[in-house]
């Protein structure tokens, strides 16, 4: 029998058991007793209420060029459908690739003689709306961003001829106060005598800045101050090309900081001008080192036109301002029509997350009134992705995120707002010399200031505990919950409020590809980690990966050759074999609990086992199901050992926990069932099962070693 017929068979298997237990064996044998118990606690308050259409779902991102009608065809996205993630997260890539967003190819540009400007898309468009795409920014300013790296600075690509402007909306004609200052990092490779600046200005230029060296051992040094050197204050600057002499003598640095205070407001006059071009600040070229005995500038900062050729800079903002030109034609993303239309979005209400930093007000309101035109089911819209992975300071977000949300307000009122979709939940401010490091407290003060509060009714944010995905993969699985729990705790003391619900907008072990992802390692990452963020009072949760997909290099050496997702592919694009994240989210959805709106109540359990060295190997997590049954979803995160435990219940306060009686229905999927061959980019389990069901009299039961066990029992 072929892999992919094999595969089909096995997956009916495993929905039919789910209904009606039709392949269920049953055990006849008295078991021994257990050295490790779990003990459910029902007698406690609930952890948490939920209905598994709403909190179990997934994320559609951006694509390689041509390859979303070839991934998104209707046998795939009815394979994608059996995982049960029924709410979809919509992410955009290009916000992570600091890119404009076109959701739609018909619109306006703010200057149409020359095809340029600032792009607003057309809410009601002649064409179905089947592929969205970003363009890249003309003015940019980072060398490096948060998606492929296409992208370079134009500080210091050795081209007079282009710039880097920050954002015009941050200017106070848009704030309506004071407006924010910029600044431009450079982050030079190793610390470097500087004693002059050499500062090529664009239009707008600044009046008053200021040039400053970084007294850190490190970027987030507490102790860190930014200095100004000696002669680097400026009161009165006319742009032009400066060299400026910061002090007689050199000082020692890594990174140095252009502090942009005042703008010139003056632009180039040009057809099609527009108001914005005078927002801000522009720079055409920077320079840093020392000037000679001869007089001549000695620069220190590495020109080139390519991100990995150039000295590192890192800028405040960019101005979405672009060219027709300027399409990123190596990525796309699902057009809204196709979403929709294809059965993507599974019929319910999506997470619609739309660019704030690298996109305008004006192009996000149309995009809601072109979906509410349509009547596409849109629950919640989540403002912005990564801003602090960026570097941006949390004040400049939140003021984007209020002009933002003050533009869907505008045209749908009472649409439900989320953000920032921070890339962690500890997150501080970097190369920052302010009393406060806490990137999401300062957030949350500067829009509470504002009166902007009531426009957060969901804090969202990622869950990628490990930087890379090599080492001891066991050790770091049986420690994510403890990570979990930790970065929860500390939103909640960041100033997120206890009543204000938290989402993930992606989670994965690692945001860096690697072998775990494809082996059992990801699946039971993501049944605990789901549960755990459940239990924590979490609302809802989107996996990343949801699709058929190849394998890939991989970006550290180590990790070899694996990619977070559902299924693998085969050449033609074709889902081909399950991986166990897809095993273990089918678990959760199908198995753990039932489908559908019900409510759902979790509780609390502990894991007892005396004399192992292993304390966090075993993960418990007991569920009331509308149907009156009791479920408990077992995590065992030993690698090398099955453990044999006992369950027990404690009914009522002040009660002893008395054994649960059988008979069980028990889920499991482990070793058993999955094996990984691995071949580089050819790659792929030689054994891919369900998971195998049994019916147990009752007493211990054996979760073996690296292994997924649901267990449902009638409880009165």
């Amino acid at each position: 029998m072929q892999a992919g017929i094999r595969n089909w068979v096995c997956l009916a298997c495993f929905v039919l058991a789910a209904c009606g237990h039709a392949a269920a064996t049953k055990s006849t044998r008295k078991p021994a007793p257990a050295d490790e118990q779990i003990v459910i606690d029902l007698a406690s308050a609930p952890t948490n209420r939920f209905a598994p259409d709403d909190a179990f779902g997934a994320v559609v991102d951006g694509l390689q060029h041509g390859r979303v009608a070839g991934t998104y065809t209707p046998a795939n996205i009815a394979a994608l459908k059996r995982a049960g993630l029924r709410p979809i997260a919509y992410n955009l890539r290009s916000e992570l690739g600091i890119e404009a967003w076109h959701w739609s190819e018909e619109g306006q540009w703010s200057d149409p003689g020359h095809a340029q400007g600032y792009w607003t898309g057309s809410d009601h468009p002649r064409k179905p709306v089947r592929t969205g795409w970003g363009y890249f920014l003309p003015r940019r300013g980072d060398t490096t961003d948060q998606a492929n790296d296409m992208g370079y600075s134009r500080i210091d690509d050795g081209d007079t001829a282009t710039f880097w402007k920050s954002n015009p909306y941050l200017d106070s004609a848009y704030t309506h106060r004071r407006a924010r200052p910029q600044w431009v990092v450079v982050s030079l490779p190793a610390p470097t005598a500087i004693s002059a600046a050499r500062i090529q200005w664009a239009q707008p230029y600044a009046r008053r800045y200021e040039v400053q060296r970084w007294t850190g051992a490190d970027e987030y040094d507490d102790e860190g101050r930014w200095v100004p050197f000696p002669r680097g204050k400026v009161t009165q600057g006319s742009g032009g090309d400066q060299i400026l002499p910061l002090g007689d003598a050199p000082r020692h640095t890594t990174y140095v900081r252009i502090f942009l205070q005042a703008s010139s407001h003056t632009a180039l006059p040009r057809a099609g001008h527009d108001p914005r071009d005078a927002m801000g600040f522009a720079i055409r070229e920077i320079g840093l080192g020392t000037i000679g005995r001869d007089g001549a500038f000695h620069d220190a900062v590495r020109h080139a036109r390519t991100n990995h050729g150039q000295t590192n800079i890192y800028v405040s903002s960019t101005d979405p301002w672009h060219r027709s030109s300027d399409r990123d034609i190596d990525t796309e993303q699902p057009g809204f029509d196709f979403l929709f239309h294809s059965g993507l979005a599974n019929g319910a209400p999506i997470l619609l997350n739309v660019g704030a930093f690298y996109d305008t007000p004006e192009n996000t309101a149309a995009q809601i009134r072109f979906l509410a035109a349509r009547g596409y089911p849109v629950g919640e819209v989540g403002i912005g992705l990564e801003p602090d992975g960026q570097n941006i300071a949390p004040e400049d977000f939140a003021e984007m995120y209020r002009q933002t949300a003050a533009a869907i307000r505008a045209v749908a009122p009472r649409m439900k707002l989320a953000g920032p979709g921070l890339q962690d939940a500890v997150s501080d401010t970097w190369l920052d010399d302010t009393p406060d490091h806490s990137w999401t407290r300062r957030f949350l003060q500067d829009l509470r200031a504002r009166g902007g509060s009531g426009d957060l009714n969901d804090f969202t944010y990622e869950h990628y505990p490990f930087d890379t995905p090599c080492g001891a993969i066991d050790t770091k699985l049986r420690g994510a919950d403890r990570a979990l729990a930790d970065g929860v705790a500390r939103l909640r003391s960041d100033g997120v409020p206890a009543t204000m619900p938290l989402s993930l907008v992606e989670y994965g072990m690692s945001a860096f590809s690697g072998q775990n992802a494809v082996e059992l390692p990801e699946g039971l990452f993501g049944a605990d980690m789901v549960a755990k963020f459940l239990t924590l009072g979490g609302r809802q949760t989107f996996m990343l990966g949801y699709g058929p997909e190849q394998l890939f290099e991989p970006e550290n050496e180590c990790a070899g050759y694996g990619e977070l997702m559902l299924y693998g592919q085969d050449a033609r694009g074709r889902v081909s074999w399950h991986t166990p994240a897809f095993w273990g989210a089918a678990m959760l959805s199908q198995q753990w609990a039932m489908p559908g709106h019900g409510e759902h109540t979790l509780y609390r359990a502990d894991w007892h086992a005396p004399k192992t060295s292993l304390t966090d190997a075993i993960t418990a997590y007991p569920l009331r199901r509308p149907d009156g049954r009791l479920s408990l979803l077992v995590i065992n995160r030993d690698a090398r050992h099955a453990h044999r435990v006992g369950i027990s219940v404690i009914a009522h306060t002040g009660n002893r926990a008395t054994d649960l009686r059988g008979p069980y229905e028990l889920v499991q999927y482990g070793p058993a069932q999955y094996v990984w061959k691995a071949d580089g980019v050819n790659g792929h389990p030689t054994r891919d099962d369900p998971p195998h069901q049994t019916v147990a009299e009752g007493g211990p039961i054996v979760l073996p070693a690296y292994s997924i066990t649901v267990l449902r029992a009638a409880y009165p």
